[in-house]
């Protein structure tokens, strides 16, 4: 051992890194408006500290340095204070060590302990294993939240962290977090106005799942960076100039187009990245002369930038009036510049400014108490999902699925007949607005009058809408307007009020089965049940008591002379044979998997599996949901059959598998060398001409020598689209094939779709 008293142990670094990184909250917090309240964050950090000492992440580091990091997002880039900042410092202590939450309890005193122990009841990612364990653990997480909101602001700025170390993780574990992370996360960062924690939580999970698209779209952005600042600082020029002339301090920001949102415009429009028109826009951040005077100088500022450049007609958003559910306010306005180009500006106050960038967090900083009366929408919105977790869906992917229809949507205003304003999400129909107001009123809904015109149920609703709703009691609930609905609330409603009216009626068909044996002399069986259940083609017992008890079925003379036939017995005995050897057994085409305790299947995914020629035609089965092909991006998912699936990874499919069965999920890479085909379908688009189909078969089969086995071409206006379906080898080829399709002359659009 050294004896140099200048060289540093490895112990004394990491215990001077600790506490740099300590001093580094402290100075973050100190920098607050909140209270100071150093004492107790200290007796917090020197309590973790201590606990968790000797800890390693997965990366090297110290365990501490997590709780520090997560604690400095909670302060900086959330806003919270003093219990929020002690309570992130302890979120692990209960989960990874020996101590209790009653003894946080003590030392750190109750509003602290109930936040940590609500960290601690959703810890390890909001899934367990099975899909029944995911469905409880989100439930444990939204009740949690809507006790109180800071519990989820600490997980997100912990999944935040997370994320920004996720390179030290195992490939799978990348899927399973990234997915989880885009499916839950990132909608729930939105929808408390978490907007820039949002941005960085689909940026990151994009960067792991589609490495090669991020670095290709982020080069773009630098190479394309020097003509934006100059387009940024020629358009606002005479804008600045203007709000000096009002007497307005203010500052302008630039605001680029992230990563993730380019690469999801460029798929869902089909179009390159040279297409995307609206990567830049810019953000107006003003004090205003006074509180009352706000939302007058948003207006102000708006008349007098649109005499400097024409605004677009139709792309005032006006979330100045009418806040965002998420308590998101700003003026959008999109005006026309010297260049030519439509670009986006974004008017907001210091305040609106803060609650876009913190969410509902911020408004605590401008409300004497640490309450807010502009809270109501989020009340409403956990008020929502408490009615849910009263009655939750059966199948965790459908719960799922169901808190998402609100997580995600974005919102419209509607008037009632009194002219009260209502939020709902977009897309919402007349019934979801019936179910919105009250569930009997829903229940009972027969149609509704929009803008005093009469419109079904189905009809979906747009912002400005004035609403009334008919009723009548004599209406019920139809399985059908299951699919009428948007909203979370109103399809739960509904789901629950057929189920308790299927479980009636299964009740009364139950009383009136046993009527009818009684009558006919018989002693109700299982084996009796059956019968009938065969003679009148129902699924199961359950379908066939409904049916009786709404009276659609009727029991009579032909079910009484089937049931009261004497039965032969067989002399024959029913005996189960076991076909097949070892030999053929070891045929079969699975990916050796092992069984767990609980029997889900599970793998070794330490490995990542190599898509051979051999593999993709023996083992391993492509998903007809997104057809992947050599050169995508994929993964596999192991299912109950032990079969491994290949799913692009981007595929809706894989997002909600990687988010729901992460344990079943496969690192998996194209190991192909050109042997096998596969079906594509390629999308084209221009402008019709003599010869152009004859053109684009020449380029596919003669230049390219590739086998096509559909094309459709339809024109109209001298506009064309058309479909081809053509056997390649991997994305390569796709490439190449695009490419050469693009340089015919007329052509203006070329992309592969899903068919």
């Amino acid at each position: 051992m050294d004896d140099n008293p200048n060289i540093k142990t490895r112990e004394q670094a990491e215990e001077e890194m600790i506490n740099q990184a300590f001093e580094a909250l402290l100075n973050d917090y100190l920098a607050t408006k909140h209270r100071k309240r150093v004492e107790i964050i200290t007796k917090a950090f020197n309590f973790a500290n201590q606990a968790h000492r000797g800890i390693k992440r997965r990366s090297g580091e110290p365990y501490i340095m997590h709780p520090l990091a997560v604690a400095r997002i909670v302060c900086n880039e959330i806003g919270l204070g003093s219990t929020s900042i002690c309570a992130a410092l302890l979120h692990d202590v209960v989960e990874d060590t020996d101590y209790t939450i009653e003894d946080i309890e003590n030392l750190f005193g109750p509003k602290i302990s109930q936040i940590v122990d609500g960290l601690t009841k959703i810890s390890g990612g909001i899934f367990g294993d099975r899909a029944s364990a995911q469905a409880e653990n989100f439930k444990k997480l939204l009740l949690t939240m809507s006790n109180d909101i800071r519990v989820i602001l600490i997980k997100i700025a912990d999944r935040l962290h997370n994320m920004r170390t996720l390179g030290s993780m195992l490939p799978n574990k990348q899927f399973k977090i990234a997915g989880e992370t885009l499916y839950i996360y990132a909608p729930l960062a939105n929808r408390l106005g978490l907007n820039k924690i949002k941005t960085e939580l689909e940026n990151l999970s994009f960067k792991y799942e589609h490495p090669e698209e991020y670095q290709e779209i982020e080069s773009k952005l630098a190479e394309t960076a020097a003509e934006r600042d100059q387009v940024f600082t020629e358009f606002t020029a005479p804008i600045r100039t203007q709000l000096d002339r009002m007497g307005l301090k203010y500052h302008i920001l630039a605001r680029v187009k992230s990563v993730y949102s380019i690469w999801n415009k460029m798929q869902t429009k089909h179009v390159p990245f040279e297409e995307i028109y609206d990567i830049l826009a810019v953000r107006i951040i003003f004090e205003p002369h006074s509180t009352e005077e706000e939302l007058n100088d948003c207006f102000d500022i708006y008349v007098a930038i649109s005499k400097i450049y024409k605004p677009h007609p139709d792309r005032l958003r006006d979330w100045v009036s009418h806040p965002k559910a998420n308590g998101y306010q700003a003026l959008h306005v999109t005006l026309m510049s010297n260049r030519g180009q439509w670009i986006e500006v974004q008017i907001r106050s210091e305040r609106m400014n803060d609650v876009a960038e913190q969410g509902f967090a911020a408004h605590w900083k401008y409300k004497e108490g640490g309450g807010s009366e502009d809270e109501g929408e989020l009340e409403k919105w956990l008020h929502t999902i408490k009615e849910i977790l009263e009655d939750p869906q059966p199948d965790a992917i459908d719960f799922l699925d169901t808190i998402k229809l609100n997580l995600f949507a974005s919102e419209i205003f509607v008037f009632t007949p009194k002219g009260d304003i209502k939020t709902m999400p977009q897309n919402a129909t007349a019934l979801d607005f019936a179910f919105s107001l009250h569930t009997d009123l829903g229940s009972h809904c027969i149609g509704a009058k929009v803008n005093h015109k009469l419109v079904p149920l189905s009809h979906k609703l747009e912002s400005g809408d004035q609403v009334e709703i008919l009723t009548s009691r004599a209406q019920r609930v139809q399985p059908e307007w299951e699919a009428y609905v948007t909203t979370a609330r109103a399809r739960s409603k509904i789901a629950s009020i057929l189920r308790k009216e299927a479980k009636q009626l299964m009740k009364e068909g139950e009383v009136l089965l046993d009527q009818f044996l009684q009558e006919a002399g018989l002693t109700p069986s299982d084996e009796l049940c059956q019968k009938l259940v065969k003679l009148h083609n129902a699924k199961n017992r359950e379908e066939l008591l409904t049916l009786i008890g709404s009276k659609k079925l009727t029991l009579g003379e032909a079910d009484r002379n089937l049931l009261k036939e004497k039965q032969t017995k067989s002399w024959k005995r029913l005996l189960s044979f076991s076909f097949g050897s070892k030999e053929s057994k070891s045929e079969e085409a699975t990916p050796a998997p092992t069984e767990s305790k609980e029997g889900a299947a599970s793998i070794n995914t330490k490995q990542v599996l190599k898509l051979t020629e051999e593999t993709i035609t023996k083992s391993y089965t492509m998903a007809d949901c997104c057809h992947p092909i050599p050169g995508d991006d994929v993964l596999g998912y192991l299912d109950e059959d032990n079969r491994v699936i290949i799913h692009k990874r981007q595929c809706p499919v894989a997002v909600r598998l990687k988010s729901s069965y992460g344990n079943r999920i496969i690192a998996t890479e194209w190991d192909t060398h050109k042997e096998l085909s596969f079906l594509v379908t390629i999308y084209l688009k221009g402008i019709d001409c003599v010869g152009l189909l004859n053109e684009v078969t020449q380029v596919i089969s003669r230049q390219l020598n590739v086998n096509i086995r559909k094309l459709t071409i339809e024109s109209s206006d001298g506009i064309f689209e058309g479909r081809i379906q053509l056997y390649v080898h991997d994305v390569e080829d796709v490439r190449t094939i695009c490419h050469n399709l693009k340089q015919i002359q007329h052509i203006k659009q070329v992309v592969r779709v899903e068919d």
